[in-house]
């Protein structure tokens, strides 16, 4: 019987046995490799574009090859956490994909490396398939596909070595010759580990590096705001209801919603900035963000909501917003007959369509550049966006605003209408009820109910209140400041009797249309139905 120490020539030391690595060691290596793709795009995604990063493009392009169903079910879902959910998503099953080809590794290196290599091709795809794409944009995804090939050869070849000061297990002990099946496993564990945290520490060095190249808070906090020339006029005093629980009639901008497909914000310098108005117009316009200010701007108080939203959702904000004219600017440029919609185009590329006649039929619309007093801010679309009373946000909002054509429906299908959104995305009577919440537990008697309406562009002219299918009771309504505000609402419920009980609302608009009963979802052009909550006196 032989083994490898007895087939050494006379006087040499013996051969230590080499072992493959265990599933669990194999797995590592591919965590490995993942790790340094990821830190490897990150670090080139800095010098290029950060929208570029692998991981970042593969995120968007599911975005925009999602169903549906899919973005509705995420929003009403996670809400505003959406984007850190999918990013999350894309992390757990690159790490479970990357383990799984580590153990392939063990037997088809070749096949292993090729599919990591294949992994940098689909995000090459994605970066260079996005509507401002450069060539440039595959070089983080090359990085990527070029760092995990590498790490992966590396660590799961036969002759690993850290090197004679770092590798604390270089071979068979002098003394006994004895065979250490583990040194190698080690070795590869240690590396693998290495590894992971020098990724980290790259990837994340690469992150801080585009936050700091596309840092535009010293440009943001530079911008010197003219005073209106059309200011709002005071909000009446009685404007909000004073009860516990209750929203402020005016959002802070820190509480105010976000819902949008941007993965990483667009960050413009205004003074880099310009929007081009062409299309069916007489006279083409291309404007500065200085030009824009010297327009004359007027303030508009606004409520707008997403059309995400299911009955009773919280994506609703009422904000004083300031901006130019945007129907003054479209009669500057001249719109031509037969001209229907006006398509709005971010800087990363989301396109928004506004049906023309909703912006020329005497509503105040604007190129918003703040709000609440202040500069945008860059989560909210700064330097410009776009804000259309009556409308929701995804037919009338367009951030970090760069492009206006006025064209046609049959020309152009905007983003979300080509996802089977009605086109017009005019707002539905909402009324919510938001004291007491959900589940609350209150004492008997006097019970205090209260909520929030809105009918934007239309407004709220009576919201009714009845507890347990009973007869409908007339609320208290806040002072009425418009019909593009919401309106806020009281009602006293005497009586309250231990059990529990279902408190609904409805509204009426200002047109006299009663708010449906008959529950609808969000797609394809908003949600219906009577918001109710079921509550606990004790």
């Amino acid at each position: 019987m032989t083994d490898e120490t007895s087939s050494s020539p006379p006087g040499a030391l013996p051969r230590a046995r080499t072992r493959a690595a265990g599933p669990a060691v194999a797995a590592l290596c591919g965590l490995a490799a993942a790790a340094a793709a990821v830190g490897a795009g990150e670090a080139a995604a800095a010098f290029t574009r950060p929208q570029a990063s692998p991981v970042v493009a593969i995120g968007s392009a599911a975005i925009d090859l999602a169903p549906t169903a899919v973005k509705a079910w995420a929003v009403q879902r996670f809400g505003t956490g959406d984007k850190a959910v999918l990013l999350g998503g894309i992390y757990t099953v690159m790490g479970l994909a990357a383990a799984a080809l580590g153990v392939l590794a063990g037997r088809r290196r070749g096949a292993a490396a090729a599919l990591f290599a294949a992994f940098g091709g689909l995000g090459a795809w994605a970066a260079l398939a996005r509507p401002q794409a450069v060539p440039t944009d595959l070089l983080p995804s090359a990085a990527a596909a070029g760092g995990a090939v590498a790490v992966l050869w590396w660590l799961t070849g036969p002759a690993l070595s850290l090197g004679p000061f770092l590798d604390p297990f270089p071979g068979p002990s002098r003394r006994s010759g004895a065979v250490r099946p583990a040194g190698p496993e080690r070795r590869r564990v240690l590396a693998a580990g290495a590894t992971i945290g020098a990724a980290a520490a790259l990837g994340t060095a690469g992150r801080v590096l585009s936050d700091r190249r596309g840092d535009v808070s010293a440009a943001r906090a530079a911008v010197r705001l003219p005073p209106p020339l059309r200011p709002a006029p005071p909000l009446p005093r009685a404007v909000g209801a004073t009860v516990p629980g209750l929203p402020p009639f005016i959002t802070p901008t820190a509480d105010f919603y976000r819902v949008d497909t941007a993965l990483t914000l667009p960050r413009i310098d205004p003074r880099a900035w310009s929007l081009r108005l062409h299309g069916l117009v007489d006279r083409p316009l291309l404007i500065g963000f200085d030009d824009l200010l010297a327009l004359g701007l007027e303030e508009l108080d606004h409520t707008l909501s997403c059309v995400s939203n299911e009955v009773g959702g919280p994506y609703a904000g009422t904000t004083r917003w300031l901006g130019a004219s945007l129907p003054a600017l479209l009669r500057r440029a001249g719109v031509r007959s037969g001209a229907e919609q006006l398509v709005g185009r971010s800087q990363d590329g989301m396109t928004i369509g506004t049906p023309v006649e909703t912006l020329l039929d005497g509503r105040r619309a604007l190129l918003a550049v703040a709000m609440n007093g202040e500069a945008l801010p860059v989560e909210h679309g700064f330097p410009c966006r776009t804000v259309v009373p009556g409308l929701y946000g995804y037919t009338s909002a367009t951030k970090w605003l760069v492009d206006l054509e006025v064209t046609t429906f049959a020309a152009r299908d905007p983003y979300w209408v080509r996802r089977g959104w009605d086109r017009t995305g005019e707002v539905r009577t909402a009324s919510r009820i938001d004291v007491p919440a959900p589940f609350a537990r209150v004492p008997p008697g006097d019970v205090t109910v209260a909520g929030t309406a809105w009918a934007t562009h239309r407004g709220i002219a009576a919201v009714e209140v009845r507890v347990d299918g009973g007869p409908w009771r007339q609320a208290e309504l806040a002072a009425d400041a418009g019909p593009d505000l919401w309106r806020q609402w009281t009602h006293a419920w005497t009586g309250a009797t231990p059990g529990t009980h279902r408190i609904e609302a409805r509204a009426t608009d200002a047109t006299g249309a009663v708010q449906p009963e008959t529950r609808t979802p969000p797609y394809p052009s908003g949600a219906t139905g009577w918001h109710s909550v079921v509550v606990t006196v004790t």
